[in-house]
């Protein structure tokens, strides 16, 4: 069994978004929960899966199907033992061929009307059972439709039973890419004509349009017939990087056909903007294909005028049932900058003692940054430990390293700590780190350097930030103030006297470590930052920026709670360290 990490998950439901996505081949279904004394397993898939009609020449054309298995406990190593998984075909008898995939990575086996697949143990969360070919059977009329059953059996669980429509032919929606400008200046407006046709065999009973955008765009328009997880220029919902509109059209749209809208849609980049996508998606209406977009968000309608489409062309029929081909995306670079300012942070005790310091970074803006299609850590806070202390508590998003950046075994008393941020940082976000430190010598105004740098040590300039010298600021123990709050990063290229108005020593620029306190004289060196108490800590994470909400299908909810951001390894994190 593969268990489905959330990179598999994004690749089998969407397509080419590496991080974030529609499902691109209808929303999931499970069964109902069981009431069973036994630990319940639930079965799934997708509720329909539909079928090239069998062509009148050549070989009839493939559709994948796949099936999963959720274990709800949390434990890591799910259940231990052995399972079978058994599929009664006696269904489609007639109507479709069915054959096992060749990288499904399962022990399966058909014998006549039955497939059986063998496996041991069930991950918690969400797994794959086994990836399956359909073709619609030789003789097979279109429209013609049956089921597949799915039931599993092992000692000690009970399985909840799963069962999917199949049919042969159906509409599919195909949705045209648009020419969008890429290169963008804040404000820049880009009209979106969205377009789309029918290559299926059955018309389409009203469809759904359904618009995903990253934070630095807005969609100005509010519809009657759309809803909406956030207006414009509010704050996504949840605090997400995501911001979705979900469009109901009804009528009747055919097959052959290519509709668009009667007034195009308008692109907008914020001032925020910096890399931003765009994704636009087209499905045959239903409750459950909206229940399915929305995935639990909150939603409000819009007030304006009505949405409509209009035909535009009608080409010749195709049996091309593709369901990948519903959805488009567009990626932006908008000219923007984010300022990224380092937070150092103060404590004080005896030998013996164990004091906390919160050290971090907040994004003056004016744009976020999120890399949303790797899934990558945007920035790296860097701690050098400050002399006579040693670290016995630290976030779990940071890593202990050697001296000189290098992989380290042993993650408490390191002499420096690489902290990885989210793979989004929004704009205005303050980030906090708690690292707990034991006074091993007292040495008045011990400070140690805090640097958010790029992710990479051979290149640290952070791309986006037009500011280096707020970069640095300091880690201080037992200086002149021990009971100030954090102090700030500096401002480099500016004479200023240093700390918050509550008097806390400034942050140095470079990549000196420097001293605490003072003003600076010299506009080489910067001058000590303004006061930049971050955010209430996020369990010692960095997480509190906002990472990007799959909120557009069950599946994307799924990989996002199988992990959401994908992190690299420690051993990764310390090389690039």
């Amino acid at each position: 069994m593969t268990r489905l990490s959330p990179r598999t998950a994004l690749r089998r439901t969407a397509g080419g978004l590496a991080a974030a996505g529609l499902l691109a081949a209808g929303s999931l279904a499970v069964g109902a929960p069981a009431q069973a004394a036994d630990p319940a397993f639930t079965l799934g898939g997708p509720a329909e899966t539909a079928l090239h009609p069998y062509p009148a020449t050549g070989s009839p054309q493939k559709t994948s199907l796949g099936f999963t298995v959720s274990n709800p406990v949390q434990d890591e190593d799910g259940y231990q033992g052995e399972v079978t998984y058994t599929l009664d075909l006696s269904g489609i008898a007639g109507i479709a061929d069915i054959d096992i995939a060749e990288d499904t990575g399962a022990d399966c086996e058909i014998t006549g009307a039955t497939a059986v697949c063998h496996d041991y143990g069930v991950y918690a969360g969400l797994s794959t059972i086994a990836d399956f070919d359909l073709t619609a059977a030789e003789g097979g009329k279109d429209g013609a439709s049956g089921t597949i059953e799915v039931t599993g059996s092992a000692d000690g669980v009970t399985f909840v039973p799963f069962s999917t429509k199949v049919t042969i032919g159906g509409p599919d929606l195909v949705m045209k890419q648009l020419p969008f400008k890429q290169q963008l200046e804040p404000g820049d407006v880009q009209p979106a004509p969205i377009t789309f046709a029918n290559r299926g065999t059955t018309a389409a009973d009203g469809v759904l349009l359904t618009l995903m955008y990253s934070r630095g765009l807005e969609i100005p328009e509010r519809y009657a017939n759309c809803e909406y997880n956030g207006e414009a220029g509010e704050e996504p919902q949840d605090g997400f990087a995501w911001s979705t509109a979900l469009c109901s059209v009804e009528g009747s749209y055919e097959p052959g056909a290519t509709y668009t809208l009667a007034v195009p849609l308008s692109v907008k980049a914020t001032e925020r903007a910096y890399y931003d996508t765009f994704i636009y998606r087209i499905n045959e209406d239903s409750a459950a294909q909206r229940s399915a977009q929305r995935a639990g968000a909150p939603f409000t309608r819009g007030t304006g005028p009505q949405l409509a489409l209009k035909k535009v062309t009608s080409s010749a029929r195709s049996g091309d049932l593709n369901p990948w081909d519903n959805q488009q995306e567009a990626d932006f670079r908008t000219e923007n900058t984010a300022d990224f300012v380092a937070t150092g942070g103060k404590g004080a005790g005896s030998v013996g003692e164990t004091v906390t310091a919160r050290i971090g970074f907040r994004n003056d803006g004016p744009a976020w940054i999120g890399n949303i299609r790797s899934g990558e850590p945007v920035a790296t806070v860097d701690l050098t430990v400050p002399r006579g202390a040693e670290v016995t508590g630290k976030p779990d998003s940071c890593q202990g390293v050697t001296a000189a950046g290098k992989y380290r075994e042993e993650q408490l008393g390191a002499p420096r700590y690489v902290c990885d941020s989210a793979m989004t940082v929004r704009d205005g976000a303050e980030i906090s780190l708690p690292f707990d430190l034991k006074i091993t010598e007292v040495i008045p105004g011990s400070a140690g350097k805090v640097d958010v740098r790029n992710t990479w040590l051979s290149d640290p300039d952070l791309p986006f930030d037009p500011a280096p010298g707020n970069n640095t600021a300091q880690m201080v123990l037992n200086g002149e103030d021990p009971g100030s709050e954090d102090t700030g990063g500096t401002t480099g290229g500016t004479n200023t006297t240093g700390g918050s108005t509550e008097g806390t020593t400034g942050g140095t620029t470079g990549s000196t470590s420097g001293t605490t306190g003072g003003s600076s004289t010299s506009s080489a060196s910067g001058s000590t930052g303004t006061s930049g108490a971050a955010s209430a800590d996020n369990d010692g994470g960095l997480a509190s920026t906002g990472s990007v909400a799959l909120m557009a299908s069950g599946a994307a909810a799924v990989a996002l709670a199988a992990g959401g951001v994908l992190y690299a390894t420690s051993r990764r994190r310390a090389e690039r360290g």
